[in-house]
Order: C-alpha cells, then sequence, then structure tokens
C-alpha cells in the first residue's frame, strides 16, 4: 500500500482490456462475446489454432516464473495465447529497457505508460489511437472502467492508453481512543477542538508515564495537514478543483492563506511533531506505533493491518487507535482531496501493431477478458475452490489467497472494483475501508491534466514546498503570499501551466 504522499504539485504522472467466453457473456452485459480461441473443436473440425504469442511490459515486482503462475496459465487457455509477461521492479529499469525497444523499433504488444510516456510517444507518432475502437471491440474495458476514466488516457481528445479503473481513498485522521478517555476528551470535530486535543496529548501525560514525551500531531511532511486544507474549502497547494462553477488552482484560491494561518498556529503551539519534515518513510507510523503520537494522518493499510494492531498491542495492550472525521472549518468539513483523474497505472499499444489484425484482436480480447466476470475474479482473487469460494452473493477468501495469489495485481491490465476488492482481500478491516473511501472529499482533477511545452513541474514543486515550510514555520510572513505566487507565475512558467490545464479541463467538461 502507498504511504503518505509528500507536498506537491499533485500533477499525475504515476508510474507505469477478450470479449469473454461465450459461456460468459451473459455474466457482465458489458460487452460483445468472444470466441476465445476454440480450443474444443467439433469432431471433423480442423485443428485449433496454434495459440498467439502476446508480449506484455511493464513496471512492476513479484511476477512468478511461467510454470508456477497460474493466472498465466488460465489466461493462455481461455484466450488461446501464449502470453509473455516481462516485469522489471524499478522504473528506472523499466524506462531504460523500454528505450531499449523503442530504439530498435521493436514495442511489446502491450506496455504500460505513465502521463509523461504517454504524451511523448504520441508524439513522435508510436501509440496507437484507440478511439476508434472504445464503442465496439474495446466495450467491456471502456463499461469496465467508466467514461469519465478512460479521459485519463486522452492527448488532444484522443484515446492512447487504456487506464486503469478508479481507486478509492485510504487516508484518514486517527486518534489514540485510550489518551481521549484518560484525559476525559472526545475526538475533535473543530477546527478549535483538533487544536485543544492536540495540545492536551501534548501537555497532559496522555499515557499516564509521568513524563512529558508524547506529541500531539505527526505525520509525513506538509501532507500531514491535508484534512485542514479541506476543512478551508481548498484543495491541497496546486490542485485544480471546481468550486463555484470555475475551474480554478487551489494557490490562488484566498481560502489557502488562511488555511496556512492555522496551520502555521498549531505548529507554533508546539503540537506538531518536531521532526515532521524529517518524517520519511513510514517514520511517523513508528511512532504511532510506539506510543509517541496521538494523531496520525495516515492510510489505513499502515495502522489498521493485523501485523500493525499486533505491534501497536505489544507496545501497550490498551492502546487503540481509531479513524475520526476531518474537523469543521469555515470552508466545510472535506477530508481533503481525491484526484478523480489520476490513473494508477495506464497501458498502451504500439501504432505498428495496427497492420497485424488478428494481433491485435487478441490484445483487445485480452484487456476484455481481465474487464468482464471470470476474468477480472481471476486476476483479483485468483481461482475460484482454491483461493476464494462464493457464498451467496459473496466471495470469501481462502488462506492460500494470500499465500499463493499476492501477485495477481500485476494482471490487472484494467484494474479492479477497488472497494469490492480490498472487503475480500481484507475482510477484518471492512469497517475501516468503508470509512476512508466515505469520507466527503474535494474532488481534483490534475490528473487528466498534460503538461504543456515549456513547464517543468519538478522546479516548481520544490519552490513551492520550501515556501510553504517557510510559512507554515514563520520564517516567512504570510503577507508576502502574493510575492511567493508572482515567482511561481514568472521564474516557473506556472501561469502557462494554469492557463493550460484550466483550457483543458474547460473541454473535458469541468467547469463549463
Amino acid at each position: 500500500m502507498k504511504t503518505e504522499k509528500r507536498l506537491t504539485l499533485a500533477v499525475s504522472s504515476v508510474a507505469i482490456a477478450a470479449a469473454v467466453l461465450a459461456g460468459c457473456g451473459s455474466d457482465s452485459g458489458k460487452g460483445q462475446a468472444a470466441d476465445p480461441g476454440g480450443a474444443n473443436p467439433a469432431p471433423g473440425a480442423s485443428e485449433p489454432a496454434k495459440p498467439v504469442r502476446l508480449e506484455v511490459m511493464q513496471s512492476a515486482s513479484g511476477l512468478p516464473s511461467p510454470d508456477k503462475d497460474f493466472v498465466k496459465q488460465a489466461i493462455d487457455k481461455a484466450l488461446n495465447i501464449d502470453l509473455a509477461m516481462t516485469a522489471y521492479g524499478s522504473a528506472d529499469d523499466y524506462q531504460s529497457q523500454l528505450n531499449v525497444r523503442l530504439s530498435s523499433g521493436n514495442l511489446p504488444d502491450l506496455f504500460g505508460v505513465n502521463k509523461v510516456q504517454m504524451q511523448q510517444y504520441q508524439k513522435q507518432n508510436l501509440l496507437l489511437d484507440l478511439t476508434p475502437y472504445m464503442d465496439k471491440e474495446l466495450k467491456a474495458v471502456k463499461d469496465f472502467i467508466g467514461a469519465d476514466t478512460v479521459k485519463k488516457g486522452t492527448v488532444d481528445g484522443k484515446v492512447y492508453a487504456i487506464p486503469k479503473a478508479p481507486g478509492i481513498p485510504y487516508s484518514t485522521y486517527w486518534i489514540r481512543k485510550d489518551w481521549l478517555e484518560a484525559l476525559k476528551l472526545k475526538a475533535p470535530t473543530t477546527l478549535e477542538e483538533l487544536m485543544t486535543v492536540a495540545k492536551a496529548f501534548t501537555e497532559n501525560d496522555p499515557d499516564g508515564n509521568g513524563k512529558k514525551d508524547t506529541i500531539g500531531i505527526t505525520g509525513g511532511s506538509l501532507s500531514t495537514f491535508a484534512p485542514l486544507y479541506g476543512a478551508f474549502g481548498t484543495a491541497n497547494p496546486g490542485e485544480f478543483f471546481v468550486k463555484d462553477g470555475k475551474v480554478i488552482n487551489s494557490l490562488y484560491d484566498p481560502a489557502m492563506k488562511d488555511a496556512l494561518a492555522y496551520i502555521k498556529g498549531l505548529i507554533s503551539a508546539g503540537v506538531v511533531d518536531p521532526e515532521i519534515m524529517a518524517n520519511t518513510g513510514l517514520q511517523h507510523q513508528e511512532k504511532a506505533i510506539k506510543g509517541q503520537a496521538g494523531i496520525i494522518f495516515i492510510d489505513w493499510a499502515n495502522i489498521a493491518k493485523d501485523q500493525f494492531v499486533e505491534q501497536i498491542k505489544k507496545v501497550n495492550p490498551k492502546a487503540e487507535w481509531v479513524q475520526f472525521s476531518s474537523p469543521k472549518g469555515p470552508g466545510g468539513q472535506y477530508d481533503n482531496s481525491y484526484d478523480i483523474g489520476n490513473a494508477g497505472a495506464m497501458f498502451a499499444i504500439p501504432k505498428s501493431l495496427e497492420k497485424d489484425k488478428a494481433k491485435l484482436q487478441k490484445i483487445f480480447d485480452l484487456l476484455n477478458y481481465v474487464s468482464t466476470k471470470e476474468g477480472s475474479r481471476l486476476v483479483q482473487f485468483g481461482l475460484e475452490g482454491k483461493h476464494y469460494n462464493v457464498q451467496g452473493d459473496k466471495l470469501v477468501a481462502t488462506e492460500l489467497m494470500g499465500k499463493e495469489a499476492g501477485y495477481t495485481w500485476l494482471y490487472q491490465f484494467t484494474g479492479r472494483p477497488e472497494k469490492e476488492y480490498l472487503k475480500v482481500k481484507f475482510a477484518g478491516q471492512a469497517d475501516v475501508i468503508e470509512f476512508a473511501s466515505s469520507r466527503p472529499r474535494l474532488q481534483v482533477l490534475n490528473g487528466f491534466i498534460n503538461l504543456p511545452d515549456g513547464y517543468t513541474p519538478t522546479d516548481a514543486n520544490r519552490y513551492l514546498e520550501e515556501e510553504f515550510v517557510k510559512f507554515v514555520y514563520n520564517k516567512r510572513p504570510l503577507t508576502e503570499y502574493d510575492a511567493f505566487l508572482k515567482t511561481m507565475e514568472t521564474t516557473m512558467n506556472y501561469k502557462l501551466y494554469v492557463d493550460s490545464a484550466v483550457k483543458q479541463l474547460n473541454a473535458l467538461g469541468y467547469g463549463k
């Protein structure tokens, strides 16, 4: 699972669908049934066609050898193909190998791309325009991921990559319930109450050990305060969203300065982990487990999974972490934002495959198969009767799912229905999954945006974070916020980016 993201401009550049078997076509109602290869011809019929070899390449790790890969074996049999998957654990290794394939003019039949790669390869005329196929040949895929998700794989209105189905939010604030009870407090519901509870956790010895060794709030860098922007009705710094009917960038929202002033107040009051900007990886989680902090912004997977609960109980058997909703503020109550344009991954098809109709159809068959009932269940959970059982309308995991089916996600080329998937895989955490996914959040749109020429996000991201740290740590007065924006616009070409983004999002139907 992913840990908390650092404060960035939130531009998505994430790391880099078979019509079903004729007998399964009625299960989904999402596409035309297709003959996946005719493995059992009628008496007197010709021999089955030789399996079509398909090469898939992506940036991932954990792929078993073909002889132990039951997913490959099942897909090969269902579609009469020979699926050759290559997965590189390092994004740099993947890019290097993809560059080699590009230079030789020998791209894989299906390969992972992120937003930047998709733009680059489209400009080089290397990607197949999938637009003409979306309503027929790839109908099952389109129905599975949704029309809005399809937009994530577009450049100038044309589809050049298949994005995975959308995920769900994982992160919320968590609080030590036993500390609240010890101090006769309740979980905070407003910004004022958050300050009160954080102060009490810092100053009033909530663990009862007679030492001043606890802190109110911890997290991973400035992302710790993500829900607090939502309390002021705005999104994370640099995110685009629709407000009052128009697409705006949160840096230009007057509410941003109010949010920064409140965060600055928390830090000045001494209730925030003084090492918050130095916390890397899961250091904030470690502090929570050790009982050093009472409030943390974190994804449920890194605090509520059984192994972490066990670690927490070893330190203190009475310790109990629970989720709580983000505090209400003058702008409402949002557990901050969720980028509806973000694609966890995308897959593209080389333009050269346009000439090989038979192989192209098999790629379509593969993508459709993993987007419909039989294939989707296979790549989510494994083999029915072995890795999971069907009990009425529910799927129930067996012990073998966790032991043998941990790699099946590598074949989820079009994603998965995230909430349903998680509730099967992590049945014991169903309530916390539901809580995190159901909180009100501002819908942000950065994932839909293609970067304009002349704008370099890394430079702008770095400057933005540096200056925001200065603002909240009282190293730069908020009266200089407009000057900060001016520097972003001129030195970082930020106005070029904002104008381009608004135009693109308007064209997709947002804010018009």
